[in-house]
């Protein structure tokens, strides 16, 4: 593909991948959702036991990201793709046929690598190793795309797991990354002619490569990643506790609940229209704003329970957003694939310990007060994103 023709075919490029992403997501990070509770009823396999098999798949693919984006940033986006595509493939036969939770567990370790080399941050670097200043549109476009993939995944999984059940739902996933997200990636993700790197030429870029400035706004944003990271987490694993605490019934807390992922569609479509007319920390500005007076709110009372999942969905779309064009706009296209790479590893360890830290405070304080300790953990980011418009005025 030369350099003219993935230039004209970007929306095609991005939209295809954009497709990837939603069965990467929902067959990984989306799975255990629907599949925990069967899986647990099947196996006799305690329903901890499960459920902790995201969080060991979130930590390999933490360690595993700074790796990833030095070999993006060698021009080798596609293969990593590719090989996300293989290595999810992989991991779901080994769930899928796992005779005990040791076989379980293993086969989400090799999720965990092929988490690392197929969500958001490899996709993001491979976009912003194409396409440079251009990609930010493309990112938007992209977690467009890919936020729904729980909305859709969850239905679709619920259906396979009726008809199959769960070995053969997982089967049936790893039949769509072999048969249909690895063909789009080989036929439709391009190698730049320009970026072809010889092996004796590759250049890996680092946190460490950055000038002293640039390492403290790099800090900052690892910080604030990590900060929303925990925040996440435990909102999409624990909102109906805390819902229900707050006195509403569950059919009140799923219907709120259900407010957070158009909330979010709605947050990128608006970034989308805005054509870029501002600079990326104003995207996380009004993110990370958003999240702390939408957690505020719900900690308050329930009285406005559902503006402030509006306000809380609306936060995390952007924040997807901002993370991914923010570190292109502050570093710029040559080291983006491995500053992005370096970032995902605190981002991804912080969700994989969120889920425990979150239980841990329910047991000891109560999800009342837990959620007021999330919203004042919150108001934190706040400090850190005025912090980083200081850092990141020199840069700019």
């Amino acid at each position: 593909m030369t350099l003219q023709t993935y230039k004209s075919s970007q929306w095609l490029i991005v939209s295809s991948l954009g497709l990837v992403m939603i069965f990467n997501w929902g067959s990984t990070y989306y799975l255990l959702a629907v599949l925990a509770e069967p899986i647990a009823s099947d196996t006799s396999w305690s329903i901890g036991s499960v459920t902790g098999a995201l969080s060991i798949g979130l930590l390999i693919a933490s360690l595993s990201s700074p790796f990833v984006g030095r070999q993006i940033q060698n021009g080798k986006g596609r293969s990593i793709l590719a090989i996300g595509c293989i290595l999810i493939c992989i991991g779901l036969c080994i769930v899928g046929l796992a005779p005990n939770i040791l076989f379980f567990w293993i086969g989400w370790s090799v999720l965990g690598f092929g988490m690392a080399a197929g969500l958001y941050d490899p996709a993001f670097a491979t976009i912003g190793k194409l396409y440079g200043r251009d990609a930010r549109r493309l990112i938007v476009l992209l977690t467009l795309i890919g936020g729904v993939a729980s909305t859709f995944c969850w239905p679709l999984s619920a259906l396979m797991l009726e008809t199959w059940g769960w070995r053969g739902t997982v089967f049936a996933y790893a039949a769509i990354h072999a048969t249909i997200c690895f063909p789009i990636i080989i036929l439709l993700i391009p190698i730049p002619p320009d970026e072809v790197i010889p092996k004796d030429h590759q250049i890996t870029y680092s946190a460490s490569k950055l000038t002293a400035q640039e390492n403290q706004s790099f800090l900052i944003c690892a910080s604030i990643q990590v900060v929303h990271g925990l925040i996440i987490v435990n909102m999409s694993a624990l909102i109906f506790t805390y819902l229900q605490a707050k006195g509403l019934s569950m059919a009140t807390s799923v219907a709120i609940a259900a407010l957070m992922g158009p909330s979010q569609v709605v947050a990128r479509l608006i970034e989308l229209a805005n054509k870029e007319r501002h600079h990326p920390i104003w995207t996380l500005s009004i993110s990370v704003s958003m999240v702390t007076i939408g957690l505020l709110m719900l900690a308050i009372g329930s009285e406005f329970a559902a503006l402030a999942i509006i306000l809380f969905g609306i936060g995390n779309g952007l924040f997807s957003i901002a993370r991914g064009s923010l570190p292109l706009a502050l570093y710029g296209r040559e080291r983006y694939p491995s500053i992005i790479g370096d970032l995902a590893r605190p981002w991804l360890m912080a969700q994989s310990c969120a889920p425990i830290l979150g239980i841990l405070l329910i047991i000891y304080i109560g999800p009342q007060a837990s959620l007021k300790c999330l919203a004042l953990f919150s108001t934190f980011n706040i400090i850190l994103v005025l912090w980083l418009w200081k850092a990141s005025v020199e840069i700019r």
